[in-house]
């Protein structure tokens, strides 16, 4: 019997994904897992809305008719587990349901403009703030203890310390209203028209979101680099007469991204949520005002859509950061390898 076991224990280890292939696909697998998850928490999260979504539709004056003919084309009527599976299967079809105000167009058409105007803020602000992060930690790591360093220092923390409304109104009193008037304090894009065809427009809410990531991933960026540029194989380089810049941005910087680049991606998959809060201060047309009408109107399917898109995004992004922090980090795929 110990021979079985052990052949089979054997097998079962050849057959098992190792290295960087294993661990993205375990990664993967899991961020699935947890999707389903968080689409369960969300789905029990909007059955558990006090009030009817067939009444908050039809109004007060609806009658009982006209209410058991909407609950019974939204699936209300059916038992809970069926709901979910019904909205489950229509989202693996890219069909999230149907909103239920206005002219009750599918979800996927009415958030389409909003989400491309929130995609490319979103993708302006990691653009940005990514690589100025990186530059700003390794440098304030290079001059360790020096006046730069203290200074970027002190500014980081301060713009950590403070709430994206707190620095979206503050830009809107210095660049838009109050010091200078050179920016709009008001995002508008008209319906139909690109984001990207109003520069203007995105130049506040985009920086918001910058200074909302940077000094979170440059602090840590920063202390990464710290105890790389303290470690042995970075003591060996210099000792071999590499040049000093070589040895911070070919030898350190390499080792102490990975870090930096998951605390970049939560950061991000956090404006993923907090982008929310920008876009109504800004009033940008993004997801942000849709979440926010939706919930006003108890538009469950536009609610659980937008949710679930959010919940996405965070999981996708901790995937994609860990799979490049091993790419990107040697010391990192040889523990893999």
């Amino acid at each position: 019997m110990s021979v079985e076991v052990a052949a089979a224990q054997s097998t079962l280890a050849r057959l098992k994904p190792r290295g960087i292939a294993g661990f993205v696909i375990r990664r993967i697998l899991l961020g699935l897992l947890t999707l389903l998850l968080v689409s369960i928490v969300i789905f029990a999260a909007t059955q558990a809305l006090p009030g009817d979504a067939a009444r908050a539709f039809l109004g007060r004056n609806a009658t009982p008719d006209s209410l058991a003919a909407l609950r019974k084309q939204l699936n209300l009527n059916e038992p809970v587990v069926q709901q979910y599976l019904h909205w489950l299967g229509g989202l693996l079809r890219g069909n999230p349901g149907t909103s239920l105000v206005g002219a009750r167009e599918p979800v996927t058409k009415l958030l389409g403009s909003r989400l491309e105007n929130s995609a490319v803020l979103w993708l302006i602000a990691a653009v940005i703030s990514t690589p100025l992060a990186i530059a700003l930690g390794a440098v304030s790591a290079r001059r360790r203890d020096q006046p730069f360093d203290h200074a970027a220092s002190i500014i980081m923390l301060a713009l950590a310390a403070l709430p994206e409304f707190v620095v979206a109104i503050l830009l809107i009193l210095l660049f838009g209203t109050t010091v200078f008037t050179i920016l709009p304090a008001v995002s508008l894009i008209p319906p139909g028209t690109a984001p990207w065809s109003l520069p203007k427009e995105l130049v506040l809410p985009a920086l918001t979101l910058v200074i909302a990531v940077t000094p979170y991933a440059a602090r840590i960026m920063r202390a990464s680099m710290v105890d790389v540029l303290e470690s042995d194989y970075v003591e060996m380089a210099r000792l071999k007469g590499i040049k000093e810049q070589r040895v911070v941005w070919r030898h350190a910087v390499p080792n102490a991204i990975a870090p930096t680049i998951q605390v970049t991606a939560l950061n991000l998959a956090y404006l993923a949520g907090g982008i929310v809060v920008v876009e109504y201060v800004f009033g940008y047309p993004g997801i942000g005002a849709a979440l926010v009408d939706a919930v006003h109107n108890r538009d469950v399917p536009v609610v659980q859509a937008l949710t679930l898109l959010i919940a996405a995004v965070y999981v996708v992004l901790n995937v994609v950061a860990d799979v490049t922090a091993i790419l990107v980090s040697p010391r990192l795929r040889t523990s893999l390898s």
